[in-house]
């Protein structure tokens, strides 16, 4: 199939968020309208205004799409075709103004993700991914690295919001910490996802991910000739809870230590 007016939204809806994103950076003050959604998870009122953008352009060009967005939820809606939006990934990067930040938007077509679209405004890369078609960063193609040896890879992890979850996370801090070349959590999933696909990181771990943090990312790291599953090394999809996104050629060994006991 060909999802090339899907991609076109996508893209201008990446943009022109994006662009609303940096104009705002700035002068962000979290002490104005920031709400606490749980332990790890805020809300802005900047995340609402990107995701009003979004949802209106798809309720517009796209009105019987099922649409799930981190703010607004699901609109349940029944269709084949279903967004799945981050309006802003690193809330609370962006609130303490640090630069690591972006739009997340993807589009699955009967459960299977088939486009992938981010935005990183401080970076100024947009990041396509289509079915089949490889990933591009400004239109130039990416690939994951070639780097085998975990002793010398740069690994990333994030959560999911739940205390099991960021429980997890911390074993994993403890196991990998000392055995890559370095392991961080960067609180982006849009950036930690990107760079992977582009060959600037080994891998990205995440126990309890939230699916509109991830199902772009996945789709980006596949195309640029990554490997995605969840930690009991099945094939990811977006019932998946725990995504592990990597090079490929150090998916195993990384699977190895995740499930130590």
């Amino acid at each position: 199939m060909n999802f090339l007016k899907e991609k076109v939204l996508a893209k201008q809806m990446a943009l022109e968020v994006g662009k609303m994103l940096k104009f705002n950076f700035p002068k962000f003050d979290r002490s104005h309208g920031l709400k606490i959604k749980s332990k790890d998870q805020i809300q802005t009122w900047v995340d609402l205004a990107a995701e009003k953008i979004i949802l209106a352009k798809i309720k517009k060009h796209f009105p019987s799409h099922k649409i799930f967005s981190e703010e607004a939820g699901s609109n349940h809606k029944s269709s084949d075709y279903y967004w799945i939006i981050d309006p802003l990934d690193g809330t609370t990067n962006y609130s303490m103004h640090l630069p690591a930040y972006g739009v997340s938007i993807g589009l699955a077509y009967k459960n299977e993700m088939v486009l992938g679209v981010t935005f990183m405004p401080e970076l100024n890369e947009l990041t396509v991914a289509e079915i089949g078609k490889g990933a591009f960063i400004n239109n130039e193609k990416i690939h994951v690295s070639r780097q085998n040896a975990l002793s010398k890879s740069l690994l990333t992890f994030c959560h999911g919001s739940m205390v099991h979850d960021i429980k997890r996370a911390i074993k994993l801090y403890s196991r990998f910490k000392i055995k890559g070349f370095d392991f961080r959590q960067i609180g982006c999933a849009v950036m930690e996802f990107n760079f992977v696909a582009a060959g600037r990181t080994e891998a990205i771990m995440l126990p309890g991910a939230n699916l509109y943090d991830v199902a772009a990312g996945e789709l980006i790291v596949k195309e640029a000739g990554g490997r995605v599953s969840d930690f009991k090394n099945k094939d990811w999809n977006i019932f998946s809870k725990d995504i592990l996104a990597s090079n490929g050629l150090i998916h195993n060994s990384v699977l190895k230590i995740i499930n130590e006991n």
